[in-house]
């Protein structure tokens, strides 16, 4: 308490912006949150609309209400301003001159507003590719301004900081009632599978799978799991449908609550839900926590103790939120060798881009040339801060063949104020790390004399000069 009243005589808060989005994403109304936190309706709009600083007493009552870590509406949270800089950086823009501290500005004060900008911008990038297919509505009749299924669970998972309590709590009661060793889950899961839910659970030959990893005959009540999997996917495979069938009320409550826009974006927000399940029963919470704290978060020491792979360890990570036991918040890509990505999460805040690919002067794309290796760095983003990152590259089963795998990067940082913490940082110079400066996808980031730029900022004029040849392919005015 000392250091939040220190913090309110040193500095007013004002945090209107971050109030209403954590309401927005809460989903509750002005006037229950008000309710909550014992103060009126009234104030509380004050505080929403910044006429009002918020007090130390009022983030101890928000923390104590709604399980919140506090450093997630600390003043240096960069909240939606990026995606926001992002759509104001197209050239449809460049003449009106925004600068990024108006954008952040506005993403601050209305997070809706800044969201429903990016939602229509992204609905607009669909639009052009539609049209350069030759093809003017999706597949499924729904209009091309639609937000994608994917986007809206990535954006949902995102504003949960990709933590969900009544999982956590969920997947404890059913470890619980397991009453397994955490290297030998396999065995338990399958019984539990068996004689609560006559559930068989069966290794089929890839010629029969064609082209499943799994699937659930709900005729036969029998899971079927592709021999091409390995024992670490073939456990998440039994967890996944040991979840949906454990606990198929809070599933089906927690789809209800955040409310899907269309049955694709429900169904798919299920499976992502029921997949945090089955992770949550592989590694549960507090052993989990406890061994890689202990270990210095050392994946590769720690993941034999859960029987699960590098990859399922490392996005675990990303969702050890809990209030009064949290992990390090990581942040965590997956991407292809083409750069694709196609996993995101984050426990803390990390400028993703939402438009484009990673930096290429991110070391995560250097890991494809030193296959199995962990290589760390240190990068810088353009608003100045700092984070510890790993990566290394991991196999997947294609499905397709028997042995035939793809090979993609895993992506893993956090803030470097965390990296002590970090058995892969040790011997590392906090002071004056070697840093590599990094930006969002070429298309916005202003940061000059990058010889790996494979395009100017829009929002910027291309120089170019016959008698000289720069550093960057594509220089332009500062």
């Amino acid at each position: 308490m000392a250091v939040l009243d220190k913090k309110q005589n040193d500095k007013k808060l004002f945090l209107g912006g971050r109030l209403k989005r954590l309401r927005r994403d809460l989903g509750v109304t002005q006037a229950r949150m008000a309710e909550e936190l014992g103060v009126s309706a009234s104030y509380l709009n004050l505080l929403e609309r910044n006429q009002r600083p918020v007090t130390a007493q009022i983030l101890l009552r928000l923390a104590d209400a709604y399980d919140l870590d506090l450093r997630s509406l600390s003043a240096d949270d960069p909240g939606g301003g990026a995606g926001l800089e992002e759509v104001l950086a197209d050239k449809m823009f460049a003449d009106l001159g925004v600068s990024r501290h108006e954008a952040a500005e506005v993403a601050e004060l209305s997070p809706g507003l800044a969201e429903a900008m990016s939602r229509l911008y992204r609905a607009y990038l669909d639009r052009g590719r539609l049209i350069d297919l030759g093809v003017f509505e999706r597949p499924d009749g729904a209009g091309a301004s639609d937000q994608s299924p994917t986007d809206w669970v990535r954006d949902l998972v995102g504003a949960q900081r990709n933590h969900f309590a009544e999982l956590e709590t969920l997947a404890e009661a059913i470890v619980a009632q397991l009453k397994a060793d955490p290297q030998d889950l396999g065995p338990a899961v399958r019984e539990r599978l068996l004689t609560k839910f006559s559930v068989q659970t069966r290794i089929m030959p890839v010629e029969v799978m064609t082209g499943s990893l799994r699937r659930y005959d709900h005729h036969r009540k029998r899971l079927m799991l592709s021999e091409t999997l390995a024992p670490a996917s073939r456990l998440f495979g039994m967890c996944y449908q040991l979840g949906l069938m454990e606990g198929e009320a809070v599933l089906s409550d927690l789809t209800d609550r955040f409310k899907a826009p269309d049955r694709a974006t429900r169904q798919l927000l299920k499976v992502f839900l029921d997949g945090y399940l089955a992770a949550a029963i592989m590694m549960p919470y507090e052993p989990f926590l406890s061994a890689m704290e202990a270990s210095g978060y050392d994946i590769e020491r720690v993941r034999p103790r859960f029987g699960v792979s590098y990859e399922q360890a490392a996005q675990r990570l990303t969702t050890l939120g809990r209030a009064g036991a949290r992990g390090v918040p990581f942040f965590m890509m997956r991407l292809d060798a083409a750069g694709n990505i196609s996993k995101r999460f984050a426990a803390g805040p990390f400028p993703f881009s939402r438009f484009g690919g990673a930096c290429p002067r991110w070391n995560v794309h250097d890991s494809f040339k030193t296959p199995g290796r962990i290589v760390t760095q240190v990068i810088e983003t353009p608003d100045a801060a700092r984070y510890f990152t790993l990566s290394r590259t991991v196999r997947r089963v294609s499905g397709l063949h028997s042995g035939l795998e793809d090979e993609l990067v895993v992506g893993l940082g956090c803030e470097l104020k965390y990296a002590g913490k970090l058995v892969h940082a040790r011997g590392l110079d906090m002071g004056a790390p070697i840093t590599v400066e990094i930006g969002p996808s070429c298309r916005i980031c202003e940061r000059p004399a990058c010889p790996q730029r494979a395009a100017a900022p829009i929002n910027r004029t291309l120089l170019v000069e016959e008698s000289s040849k720069s550093l960057s392919p594509f220089p332009f005015v500062l």
